[in-house]
């Protein structure tokens, strides 16, 4: 049964027959005999069906959330014995906010030194993209906020708390400041992420908490092209301090402080709750405890 399971996920991720055939290597006419024997031996009715894909039936979400359960756990069984004999390997999908790349080797490289047969996928998603890519099992863990809006059920580790800055060039307004106010910073020619990005709506919060406007010039879900402009000296941008620092120094970008007030917003790795987790999972889990206490200290 767990092979019709695993062609129900990936039915219900792709809301396609087609798609999801492709994902699971197999013909469509296969993927659907194995979706109707599913619901022959269950004895319900799983999915909608027409012409196309048209959604699954309130007992065939009921379905997806223990397919997903068992698909998860047989996972976390088969790395743990795959562990006994051949040590830790395997491929660990890890989705990660753009403002936490920056960091993300802090975690990855001790973690990868320890366990050198782990190779890890690094994905930029937005918040929300990683709490569903978790539920669909597309991701085996995130880095994300913790504090600013619904996770859900899953496990946190905090990792580290974000600080804001202006990113400038050098002989813009505020570049010889030693902070600014997040009222000045709404007076400036802003670059942003996206609206779906968790950053900017956290950024939007406090530029109307300070009574300015939030009418940036540019946006983008690219850190990279906000950083383009600010080079450019037409434009600002409000980052957090961490990759900040990837482009301030001699020569370089100027990042000023954002007070009144210094806001603050945690950071950290998500993983699905379960009772056991997988061991390359797990062995992340610990080496992000170890990361947050170290920053402690």
């Amino acid at each position: 049964m767990l092979d019709k399971l695993e062609m129900f996920i990936a039915l219900a991720n792709e809301r396609h027959f087609g798609r999801a055939a492709l994902v699971c290597r197999v013909t469509q006419p296969s993927l659907s005999s194995a979706i109707r024997q599913l619901e022959d031996q269950l004895g319900v009715q799983l999915v909608f069906r027409g012409s196309r894909f048209q959604g699954l039936t309130p007992e065939g979400q009921r379905v997806l959330d223990w397919a997903r359960r068992i698909a998860g756990d047989m996972r976390a069984m088969k790395d743990e014995m795959r562990t006994v004999h051949a040590g830790l390997s395997g491929n660990l999908r890890l989705g990660v906010i753009p403002t936490a790349l920056p960091m993300v080797s802090d975690l990855t490289a001790p973690f990868l030194a320890r366990h050198p047969n782990v190779r890890v996928t690094i994905l930029s998603r937005t918040s929300a993209e990683i709490l569903v890519g978790i539920e669909s099992l597309e991701l085996d863990a995130g880095i994300t906020y913790l504090d600013n809006e619904p996770l859900g059920r899953v496990a946190q580790v905090p990792l580290y708390s974000e600080f804001y800055r202006l990113l400038c060039a050098p002989g813009s307004d505020f570049a010889g400041r030693q902070s600014v106010s997040w009222a000045e910073v709404a007076t400036q020619q802003l670059c942003l992420l996206t609206a779906d990005m968790q950053n900017r709506r956290i950024v939007n919060q406090h530029l109307l908490d300070s009574g300015g406007p939030v009418v940036p010039s540019v946006e983008s879900n690219s850190t990279i092209a906000l950083v383009a402009h600010v080079r450019s000296g037409k434009w600002a941008s409000v980052v957090p301090m961490k990759l900040a620092e990837m482009f301030t120094g001699p020569g370089g970008l100027i990042a000023v402080p954002i007070v009144d007030p210094e806001a603050e917003h945690l950071v950290g790795l998500i993983a699905p709750k379960r009772d056991l987790q997988t061991p390359v999972l797990q062995a992340l889990i610990e080496d992000a405890v170890r990361l947050e206490k170290a920053s402690n200290r």
